[in-house]
């Protein structure tokens, strides 16, 4: 069943007054839940209208299977990051205004040139090209539904940014284009105590996949990337639920430390 325009509407300047007013609600009447990824997609868009704020980045999730399993989709999903919500190490948020936060150690790619919408396909290659620099980060992602026994289905989900919300980033990796960038690990501490550790090989093969992913996604539907937007490229230590007063530090060896604290 498809959402005729008033639902659509309804549903864009919900998610806009969650966004804007940094709260959370349990669930979503069946008309506004969105009939599939193309619909919702559509609807983030709108938000982004509703708002009037500057995409300053993109948000990148489900790069393998096994993430796309635990997000219950059969591909890659993007939302956008605002303005305002790009911020360099060390930063700090309010735990008590975040939505269902959750802290997640990605490499963080800076666009130093456009990638407008096209016929053909953008190769990996292309894509690195325009990319101008390569960052260590933490995204503080959000969502702006409760995760409980009413929480929708993926696309009301992917309406609201794909649970995009903050993003961290730490100085830029030097010569990261001559880096063994894949099979770097990372660890991820809260408050000193080491969580979790992981690698861009076994999460997303190397950031510039999934980057090249987006820019095909956003090609295809006339949305293109513009330079100085910053591409938050996938989780590689997984979710995990973070506390009021907790600090996160993202080690990335020598590529760098993020810090983001829950305040």
């Amino acid at each position: 069943m498809t959402m005729d325009t008033d639902a659509q509407r309804d549903l864009a300047r919900l998610l806009a007054t969650l966004r804007r007013d940094s709260r959370q609600q349990s669930g979503l009447e069946a008309r506004l839940v969105p009939a599939d990824k193309q619909s919702a997609y559509r609807i983030a868009r709108m938000v982004e209208e509703e708002l009037g704020w500057t995409v300053a980045g993109w948000k990148i999730a489900a790069a393998k299977e096994e993430m796309q399993k635990a997000l219950r989709t059969d591909s890659p999903i993007y939302g956008r990051v605002f303005a305002g919500h790009v911020r360099p190490s060390p930063t700090s948020v309010e735990h008590a205004r975040q939505c269902s936060p959750i802290p997640e150690v990605e490499y963080m790619a800076r666009l130093g040139a456009d990638l407008p919408p096209r016929a053909k396909p953008y190769t990996v290659e292309e894509v690195t090209e325009a990319v101008a620099s390569l960052h260590p980060g933490i995204e503080l992602a959000e969502c702006r539904f409760v995760h409980d026994a009413a929480f929708p289905a993926l696309p009301a989900i992917l309406a609201d940014g794909a649970g995009g919300g903050t993003i961290c980033y730490g100085p830029a990796i030097d010569d990261w284009k001559m880096r063994d960038i894949a099979n770097q690990e990372v660890v991820l501490s809260c408050n000193g105590v080491e969580r979790r550790k992981g690698t861009a090989a076994a999460a997303l093969d190397h950031p510039m996949a999934p980057v090249t992913w987006l820019a095909n996604e956003l090609s295809r539907t006339g949305i293109g990337l513009k330079a100085g937007q910053i591409i938050s490229t996938g989780t590689l230590t997984g979710m995990l639920q973070p506390k009021a007063g907790e600090t996160y530090v993202a080690d990335f060896g020598p590529f760098g430390t993020v810090t983001a604290t829950y305040g």
